[in-house]
């Protein structure tokens, strides 16, 4: 069977040595007679698994003992509000950099529970950009400063990161592990799996430990992060197939040589894609500024809507898949994640000129 040219935002391609690993598997794990999906998530078995896990992505991360490692459901959109039910004590503000449709979601979710404020904002300017920030403007009782470091619908990502005396906290969901990072910068990281990291389900949190306290009376135990740190995220019955799927992602990015190599070859792809657009004459407009830009995701435009539809039906003939724009941009977008391919993405560049040349 030929596998398609997956360029899906999410869920999004899985490496297929992952799923190939996965199928030869699936019926019998580790001699077990069973399938990782039937074991006891109390079982020895399980726990190499789950251990793996977090301790792969502790190596190829580089992240410290200062830090919790937590797998926990939900979605990155439950840590909209799991982040502020945590860390936005009394007296404290949120501070929120918003950045597109993901920033102004955990904005409005913060504020269902407490005080918060937008530093920085690219809105006005139709998320073209990664807003500058003046720190200076974080009031001394601020409780966290929230940013999204890759943007999925616009196709923004953030070059560097702000620096404050407060926590830093990052949704990461769309770029994790794409390229080497500093976690120290961070006072909590959290991610949704279904981009780089393995299949929905699934969500990492990677947070300091002096952030973990002993939540208020009234905060549900399973929306209280001491809960998932104090008994290792086995409190109930986690998303053991997609934890398993995670650490055989996690092994074979440290088999293509670790993050380094990843991150090179994700510039290599996105390199592609942009060349051909900035190339073309304005017959392909780039959504985010260059300065900006996605490594992850690819957002543009073709001269009319007519011209977009014959070149999502023409791409759809080809084997490309998931070019559409989110529904509420509109236009292209081509998702590059770790386990797309370069040649896929090659493939998808070669299109693209062709179909600039026959129009």
């Amino acid at each position: 069977m030929t596998r398609a040219l997956n360029f899906n935002a999410g869920p999004a391609a899985l490496p297929e040595a992952v799923l190939q690993e996965a199928q030869k598997h699936l019926l019998n794990f580790n001699g077990t007679g069973m399938s990782v999906m039937e074991l006891s998530h109390r079982s020895k078995d399980y726990e190499e698994v789950h251990v793996g896990a977090q301790q792969q992505l502790r190596k190829l991360l580089a992240i410290s003992e200062k830090y919790e490692i937590l797998l926990l459901q939900g979605g990155a959109s439950l840590q909209f509000s799991m982040i502020p039910l945590n860390l936005l004590t009394k007296g404290k503000i949120g501070h929120y950099v918003l950045t597109g449709s993901w920033s102004e979601k955990a904005l409005k979710e913060a504020k269902k529970v407490g005080p918060t404020s937008i530093l920085a904002s690219s809105k006005e300017d139709q998320y073209r950009s990664i807003p500058s920030i003046k720190i200076e403007q974080l009031e001394g009782d601020g409780a966290y400063l929230h940013i999204t470091s890759n943007n999925t619908i616009y196709g923004t990502e953030w070059k560097t990161y702000p620096s404050s005396s407060i926590p830093l906290i990052a949704d990461m969901s769309s770029d994790i592990l794409s390229k080497r990072i500093n976690v120290d910068q961070f006072g909590l990281i959290y991610a949704g799996a279904q981009k780089n990291l393995g299949p929905s389900g699934l969500t990492v949190v990677i947070m300091k430990k002096d952030l973990i306290s002993t939540p208020p009376d009234h905060l549900p135990t399973m929306l209280s992060y001491e809960t998932y740190s104090k008994n290792q995220s086995l409190y109930n019955t986690p998303p053991t197939f997609a934890i398993y799927l995670l650490k055989l992602v996690l092994d074979w990015v440290e088999s293509e040589g670790g993050v380094e190599v990843i991150e090179k070859r994700n510039q290599e792809k996105a390199k592609l894609l942009y060349d051909v657009i900035d190339k073309s004459d304005s017959f392909y407009s780039g959504h985010a500024k260059p300065d900006s830009r996605s490594n992850m995701n690819v957002t543009f435009t073709l001269p009319s809507e007519e011209k977009t539809k014959e070149f999502l039906h023409l791409a759809q003939e080809k084997g490309f898949v998931g070019l559409n724009g989110h529904r509420s941009v509109g236009g292209c977008r081509a998702s590059i994640y770790n386990a797309v391919p370069v040649d896929h993405v090659a493939q998808l560049a070669e299109f693209m000129k062709w179909f600039q040349v026959r129009s």
